[in-house]
């Protein structure tokens, strides 16, 4: 194998990691939403059984909370997956960079 072949090869391979990468976070991400969506109506439910009015079922933490600490774990999956760059781009910092310059 020549050295064009093997750079290649090494190419695919990382693609290929990033792409299991993407599916597994796409697939955390719709566990994510499904369960909690599951959990947070049936915790809504419950407390409208035992009483309590809809907004107060709805705006109780314990109803959302799950949201807020899973999500922070998806928050972190994200950073890991996409990096920095997930939101301000890859050439952000050239960017800011050229306009402190410009300026």
């Amino acid at each position: 194998m020549n050295e064009k072949q093997r750079q290649q090869q090494v190419k695919y391979l990382r693609a290929k990691h990033k792409v299991e990468e993407l599916r597994k976070y796409y697939g955390h991400l719709l566990v994510y939403l499904l369960v909690n969506l599951f959990i947070s109506c049936r915790k809504v439910y419950l407390k409208i059984e035992s009483g309590a009015d809809l907004l107060e079922a709805i705006l109780d933490f314990d109803t959302f909370a799950i949201w807020i600490f899973w999500g922070i774990g998806l928050a972190f999956h994200t950073f890991k997956v996409f990096g920095f760059d997930f939101f301000l781009g890859k050439d952000w910092e050239q960017r800011k960079i050229q306009e402190y310059i410009e300026k």
